[in-house]
C-alpha cells in the first residue's frame, strides 16, 4: 500500500505495516475518513462528545460516547464497552461535529448510542487484539469444515474475534433460512467462546474481504461505498453495453455497482432523442435501429435496401424525426441518406463498429470476393495468346517446349531423346480392337468365385 509504516521483508517484497489496517497514514484502512476539523486544531467551546470507532481494518464502524473526563483524538486506539461484560479495541476515525454529519448520512439516531469509550488502549490491550486477529484465519477454516459436514447450504465469509477473545462473530451468506442449533453447539465446543451468527449479503461480504476490480483499483464497496443500491440490466442497456454476464458481474457475483454511476447522465441525454424509432421505412428499403451515440449526437441504423448491399449509416436526430413523422402519416421517402456522407465499417474480427467508411457485412464480403487476376502481359507468362483466332494458344509459341521449334533448344533435345521403354504408347481406339476391350471389361465385371473347401486329409486309424 505505500503508507509510511510499511517495511520491506527479507525476500525484498513489501511485508506491509502489520498494524491490522491501522496504518500511520490511513492508506490501508477500509472506508477510511479524514477528520479535517481535528487536523486544523481549532478550539471548539461546544465540542461534541460523540466518536466514530472502526474495528478490524475499518470493515465495521460504530458510534460511541467519549465521556466527559477523557480526551481522545482521531487515530487513538481505545477500549470500548461491548455491553456483554467484555471489551473490544478499536481506532477512533472521527470526532466532534463531523460524527453528527456521518450519523445523519447513515440515518443513525443519537438515542441508539448506549455504550461509551472506556479508556485508551495500553500495550497489553494491543497485544491481545493482535493475538485475536491471528486466530481468525484458522477459526474460519475449521468453521467451514464443520458447516460442510453438517450439510448446511451456507457460505462463511469472515470471522471477527473480540479483543478479549470471549466472543466470535461469524459472517455468512445464504439463500434461505438456516438451522443453526446444532452448528452453534459444535462451534462453542470447538472454539470455547461465545458465538454469534450474522447473515450478510454478497455485496457486504465483498466489502469485508476486499479485492481488486476489473478496473485495476480496489473495490468500491471496501473503500468508500457504504450504501448498496439495486443494479439491473436496464442500466447496461441505457449505456449501450453488451449484456455479457461475466463482464458485468463483480467479484460478489452481482452486477457491478459502477453501472449506476453514469446512468443518470445517459437517461438525461437520451431524453433529447426521439423515441419509438426502432424501424424507419422508405420506398427503397427498411432501416433498423442499432444504437444511439450520445457523445457524437447521431443515431445508427442498419439500412437494408431492396437492391444493393446493406449498410450501417448515422442519422441526425432531426432527420429521424422527419422520417418518423412521414411514416406515421403513411408516407415514405424515396431513400434514406446518411448524415454528411459518414458511413460505418463493420469489422467482424474486432467485434465492434468503427465510424470510418462504408459498411460491408461479412456475407456481402464473401459474396463479392474477387479472384486473383493472372498477368495479362507477356512477361513471365506462357499462357498468353497473341492470336485470338488461334484455338490453341501454345501452338506456334516459340517459348513452348512442346512445339517443334528449331530455334528452341528444349524442343530439339526432346526430339532427339530416345523413347522410354517403360512409357506406354498411345491407347488404341475401342473400335479397332473390340475383343481386347471386351476381355478387359469381363475381367473386372465377372464376380469372384466362392472359395472351395479343401479336401480333408484322412487320418490313419489308430491300431490297438
Amino acid at each position: 500500500m505505500g503508507c509510511s509504516g510499511c517495511s520491506t521483508g527479507s525476500k525484498g517484497s513489501p511485508a506491509g505495516c502489520g498494524d491490522k489496517g491501522h496504518c500511520a497514514s490511513g492508506g490501508c484502512n477500509k472506508l477510511n475518513t479524514y477528520d479535517w476539523l481535528t487536523a486544523m486544531d481549532l478550539e471548539d467551546p461546544c465540542k461534541s462528545d460523540l466518536a466514530e470507532v472502526s474495528f478490524k481494518n475499518g470493515a465495521r464502524k460504530t458510534f460511541y460516547k467519549s465521556g466527559g473526563s477523557h480526551r481522545f483524538t482521531t487515530g487513538d486506539l481505545v477500549v470500548v464497552d461491548t455491553g456483554s461484560g467484555g471489551y473490544d479495541v478499536g481506532r477512533v476515525s472521527l470526532m466532534g461535529d463531523l460524527v453528527k454529519l456521518q450519523m445523519k448520512k447513515k440515518n443513525f439516531k443519537a438515542d441508539r448510542i448506549s455504550f461509551d469509550i472506556l479508556r485508551k488502549a495500553n500495550q497489553r490491550d494491543i497485544e491481545r487484539m493482535q493475538e485475536a486477529r491471528s486466530m481468525e484465519q484458522a477459526a474460519l477454516v475449521k468453521a467451514r469444515v464443520i458447516s460442510r459436514n453438517l450439510g448446511l447450504d451456507m457460505k462463511l465469509g469472515d470471522v471477527e474475534y473480540q479483543a478479549d477473545m470471549r466472543k466470535a462473530t461469524f459472517f455468512y451468506t445464504a439463500d434461505g433460512w438456516i438451522d443453526f442449533r446444532e452448528l452453534v453447539k459444535q462451534y462453542v465446543k470447538e472454539f470455547k467462546v461465545k458465538v454469534e451468527m450474522r447473515q450478510i449479503g454478497s455485496r457486504q461480504e465483498s466489502a469485508r474481504i476486499g479485492g481488486i476490480g476489473s478496473c485495476g483499483r480496489e473495490l468500491c464497496c471496501s473503500t468508500w461505498l457504504t450504501d448498496f443500491k439495486s443494479v439491473n440490466t436496464t442500466a447496461a442497456r441505457y449505456q449501450n453495453i453488451a449484456i455479457n454476464q461475466s463482464k458485468l458481474s463483480g467479484q460478489c457475483g452481482r452486477l457491478k455497482c459502477c453501472l449506476n454511476y453514469e446512468l443518470d447522465l445517459y437517461i438525461e441525454e437520451l431524453e433529447k432523442y426521439p423515441s419509438d424509432v426502432e424501424r424507419l421505412r422508405a420506398k427503397n428499403g427498411v432501416a433498423s435501429l442499432v444504437k444511439i451515440d450520445i457523445f457524437k449526437g447521431v443515431v445508427y441504423y442498419l439500412y437494408e435496401p431492396k437492391k444493393g448491399r446493406s449498410m450501417v449509416m448515422p442519422l441526425e436526430p432531426d432527420e429521424v424525426r422527419r422520417i418518423k413523422a412521414m411514416n406515421d402519416r403513411g408516407e415514405f421517402p424515396d431513400d434514406i441518406i446518411a448524415a454528411e456522407d459518414t458511413t460505418v465499417v463493420v469489422k467482424p474480427e474486432d467485434g465492434f463498429v468503427e465510424v470510418t467508411g462504408e459498411i460491408e457485412l461479412p456475407s456481402e464480403k464473401r459474396r463479392k470476393k474477387k479472384k486473383k487476376k493472372r498477368p495479362t502481359d507477356g512477361v513471365g507468362s506462357n499462357n498468353t495468346n497473341p492470336n485470338p483466332n488461334n484455338p490453341n494458344p501454345n501452338k506456334g509459341n516459340p517459348n513452348n517446349p512442346n512445339t517443334n521449334n528449331p530455334n528452341n533448344p528444349r524442343s530439339q533435345n526432346q526430339a532427339n531423346r530416345p523413347p522410354n521403354p517403360n512409357q506406354a504408347g498411345p491407347r488404341p481406339p475401342r473400335d479397332q480392337n473390340p475383343g481386347q476391350n471386351q476381355n478387359n471389361q469381363n475381367k473386372f465385371s465377372q464376380p469372384k468365385r466362392p472359395p472351395q473347401d479343401k479336401p480333408s486329409e484322412e487320418k490313419p486309424p489308430i491300431e490297438d
